[in-house]
């Protein structure tokens, strides 16, 4: 009776670790089947996108949100080197990780005594955008690092750096360079200048706080990533 009950015990066991397997890798089979979809297709909506607009539609159900694809090659060159030079100077270099950036900002927020910089690549913030949502814990972390091992691992640089600028928030309901453009400086994303293209990698961080004004903090700050731009690189 012993050995019997030992058996079944041992076949409950297996079962379980089974369905718990399976629940852990159907999601992740999810979020691999969309970076592989998105690889040649170009995203409608992101999770980002989809919450913000709940939100806005709470308060008015006719609300919509702001945004265009635009072709990475009629993006403004001066965007893409800010946007670089502002959120992940190594983009070029690193594998989705940028470990000695996520060093630094850990010493600066130990000095600070409060989470002041997050360290994430441009990489880990699409990740973020495209799947999760703002929260921030631990679970989400780790989700976050396996959708951008996925994305780096099948898609070139340039389609990161293309989707990102076009799926990115850039204020209350305005997502994407191409509505950005439009919204803050009435012309189309080709026609962005180093003046504006700052002005706009400055916002990320905090878009909806930035939306309305810039302090002198962050005009130091669009003037210290200008005139890192003529030697950033990007794809």
């Amino acid at each position: 009776m012993g050995a019997t009950r030992r058996m079944r015990t041992r076949r409950v066991v297996k079962v379980a670790l089974g369905i718990l397997s399976a629940a852990l890798l159907l999601p992740q089979l999810w979020f691999f089947a969309h970076v592989l979809w998105w690889k040649d297709h170009d995203p409608e909506s992101t999770r980002f996108m989809r919450l913000q607009l709940a939100a806005l539609r709470a308060e008015d159900p006719g609300a919509t949100l702001h945004h265009d694809w635009t072709p990475y090659e009629t993006i403004s060159v001066h965007l893409k080197r800010a946007v670089v030079a502002a959120e992940d100077d190594r983009f070029l270099e690193h594998r989705g990780f940028d470990w000695s950036g996520i060093q630094s900002a850990l010493e600066r927020n130990r000095q600070r005594g409060v989470a002041v910089a997050g360290g994430s690549t441009i990489s880990q913030q699409l990740a973020k955008n495209l799947f999760l949502s703002p929260e921030r814990s631990y679970l989400r972390k780790i989700q976050e690092a396996a959708i951008t091992v996925m994305i780096e691992l099948t898609w070139s640089k340039r389609r990161i750096l293309e989707v990102y600028l076009n799926s990115v928030e850039w204020g209350r309901g305005v997502f994407g360079c191409g509505a950005a453009a439009r919204h803050y400086f009435g012309v189309s994303v080709d026609r962005l200048g180093p003046a504006e293209a700052t002005r706009l990698a400055v916002m990320l961080p905090a878009p909806r706080r930035l939306e309305h004004g810039f302090g002198e903090r962050q005009q130091t700050h669009a003037e210290r990533i200008r005139s890192r731009m003529a030697h950033t690189r990007i794809p």
